[in-house]
Formats: C-alpha cells, sequence, structure tokens
C-alpha cells in the first residue's frame, strides 16, 4: 500500500503535462480534535493519491491545514470525500484567483505538533473558542470605525508586497512572534477597541483569536476566508476592495494580484516591483523581491558572492555545500545584509 509520494516533481510536471487537464488549486482548514493522527493522515494520503490530488497537508490533533491541487474533473469525488469526514462536511475551501496546473507537484500529508506553529505552551485556552467570522461587508463596515484596530496576522515578507489600507503590519518572521507583541501593543485596548484580524485564508486569525479572547479581548473579529475570500466577495458583490497590491501565497506562485497597485520595491535597486523569487544559489535559497533587471544582471542571485557560487559546475557547488547544517535559518525571507532596499 502506498503512503507517501514515489515521483519527483521534474516527473510529475511532465506527467502533468502530458495530461493535459485542468486543474484548481484549493486550501482550507479546520480546527478540530483529532485523536489518532497517524491513522487519519494514512487515510487521506490513501484517499487523495487515487485521486491525483497532490499539495501540502499538515494534520495534527488541533485540526487540520491543507494547500491543494486537484484535477478539475476529479473535484467533485475529492469534495464527496470530504464530506464523508464529519468535522469536515461542508468546510469552506479556498480557491485561488489565479490558477496554476504545476501549483504543486508533490503530495506532502505530514504530522506535526500543531497545524499552525504558534510557540505557545498554553494548554489553558481553547483553539476552538474563536473569535466572530466577519464577511467582505461587515469587515468593510469594521475598519472604517474609528474604535477598530486593523492587524495583519502575517510576516512581513507577506505584508510588504500587499495588505488592506490603515492595517498595523508587524515587523515578524514568524506568526509565533507576532502575538506576543500584538498583545503588548494593544494591551490599554481589551475593552474599548474592537480587534479586527486577517490573513492568507483565515487559519492564523482563527487560533489568534481565539488567544486573545482567553488573554482578555473583548471584541475580536476576524475576516472569514481571510483575503483570498474577500477579493472573491468584492469582486461578486462589487464592493469597495480596500486591499493593496498581492495576497502572497505558499505555493509555487508565491503570489496572487488583488489590484494592479505595486506597494513594494525590488530589493536590489529600489525600483517598483512584486515579484518574489528565490536566490538560484541553492546553499542560499533566499527568498526576496527581485525585478527582471537584477535578476538578468545577477543571474537570479541575491548578491555578487552567491552569483560566482551559481556559476560553478553542479558538482563544485554540492562539494561547498558539504558538511554545513542546513536548517530553516539558512532559508531566510527577505532579511539579509546583502538587500540594500529591502524595507
Amino acid at each position: 500500500m502506498q503512503l507517501y509520494n514515489t515521483l519527483s516533481a521534474k516527473e510529475r510536471a511532465a506527467l502533468i503535462e502530458e495530461a493535459g487537464k485542468d486543474r484548481l488549486t484549493i486550501s482550507f482548514y479546520k480546527y478540530a480534535h483529532i485523536g489518532n493522527t497517524e491513522i487519519f493522515r494514512n487515510h487521506l494520503f490513501i484517499h487523495w493519491n487515487e485521486l491525483d490530488v497532490l499539495g501540502r497537508i499538515y494534520v495534527a490533533h488541533e485540526g487540520i491545514n491543507a494547500q491543494l491541487s486537484v484535477p478539475a474533473d476529479s473535484f467533485k469525488a475529492f469534495k464527496t470525500h470530504l464530506d464523508s469526514i464529519s468535522f469536515l462536511e461542508n468546510v469552506r475551501l479556498n480557491i485561488a484567483i489565479e490558477q496554476d496546473n504545476k501549483s504543486f507537484l508533490k503530495l506532502k500529508v505530514k504530522i506535526r505538533n500543531k497545524i499552525v506553529s504558534d510557540g505557545l505552551n498554553d494548554t489553558t485556552f481553547d483553539v476552538t473558542n474563536k473569535g466572530t467570522h466577519v464577511d467582505a461587508e461587515k469587515f468593510n463596515q469594521l475598519i472604517d470605525d474609528p474604535d477598530t484596530v486593523l492587524v495583519d496576522m502575517r510576516n512581513h515578507y507577506e505584508s510588504e508586497i500587499g495588505h488592506f489600507k490603515n492595517a498595523i503590519t508587524p515587523d515578524v518572521d514568524t506568526f509565533r512572534d507576532s502575538l506576543d507583541i500584538i498583545e503588548k501593543d494593544l494591551a490599554n485596548h481589551k475593552e474599548d477597541k474592537k480587534l479586527v484580524m486577517y490573513c492568507t485564508g483565515g487559519i492564523r486569525c482563527e487560533k489568534a483569536s481565539a488567544y486573545y479572547k482567553h488573554k482578555g479581548f473583548q471584541q475580536v473579529y476576524q475576516l472569514e476566508g481571510g483575503i483570498i475570500e474577500y477579493a472573491r466577495q468584492v469582486e461578486a458583490k462589487n464592493l469597495e476592495n480596500k486591499f493593496m497590491g498581492k495576497n502572497f501565497v505558499f505555493d509555487h506562485r508565491r503570489g496572487e494580484r488583488i489590484t494592479d497597485d505595486v506597494i513594494a520595491q525590488c530589493h536590489q535597486c529600489g525600483e517598483p516591483c512584486d515579484e518574489h523569487v528565490n536566490c538560484a544559489n541553492e546553499a542560499c535559497h533566499l527568498l526576496f523581491i527581485q525585478c527582471e533587471s537584477c535578476a538578468e544582471k545577477l543571474d537570479n542571485c541575491c548578491s555578487i558572492a552567491c552569483q560566482e557560487i551559481h556559476a560553478l559546475p553542479y558538482e563544485e557547488q554540492k562539494k561547498l555545500r558539504k558538511g554545513k547544517v542546513v536548517s530553516n535559518k539558512i532559508f531566510k525571507k527577505g532579511r539579509s545584509e546583502v538587500l540594500k532596499f529591502k524595507k
């Protein structure tokens, strides 16, 4: 019985091209109490692998977080399977604004301690005791209220290319960094202000809303479905779009354009730009914003030093990496002294 992906990304990409079928990029999450995560994980993999579903899925005792690519002609079967799972019946599915058949090239279903890393050891709050969900129309009304504090629950590299007008955008690297910072900054407004939060698809806000209610905030709201669903409702209902720029997404696209505003700049030359790339030097892999001119000049690298390494034969590059610790510290996101125009 196959329980793990057996094809490389290159092999999968070739199969997708050969099939010539449209695929849908979808995300969803659900906080729930899952007992045996391994059995649930294997159940998902077996059924979704048969449907040619690809993506990155995290399963934990607190729920599921999924980002997927599903063949369009298998969507009905996929939805039927979701609905057969009691706590996922009629779960909200965020369908990407911009579709890409190669948004995901492997099926990875992984067991995690939490579906959203929060760095918290506080087990006294119930993650399912969430704040009030609001749709796009109510959200617009709330953020026009002078008694509202609007907070972006995403990281610096996400909000840099797009955010809501007048939102507080914490300069943080991770979700866990933002929780205590926001509580400290708003400590004097737990009763008199409406705390309104948003993120990409809603998962971080939902956990944050439960946490801030636990910490004594009286009026806690979150944008249901996040930026993805907001953009859909704004268009469908002809509402005022209060978002500016692009929505960062965690697949090969790296971003969906919500408005034509370009609010970021190339980290290397300072020209208006909001295209995220990874440094072509595999030993670096830094995520940063790079315009076409700088990409051509530096061979898609973040610096001259990385460009020189990238120009070496592949085997020599491997020798340079040998013995070096590879960790999340290497795969930094927009934090480097070589990026002269990083805000």
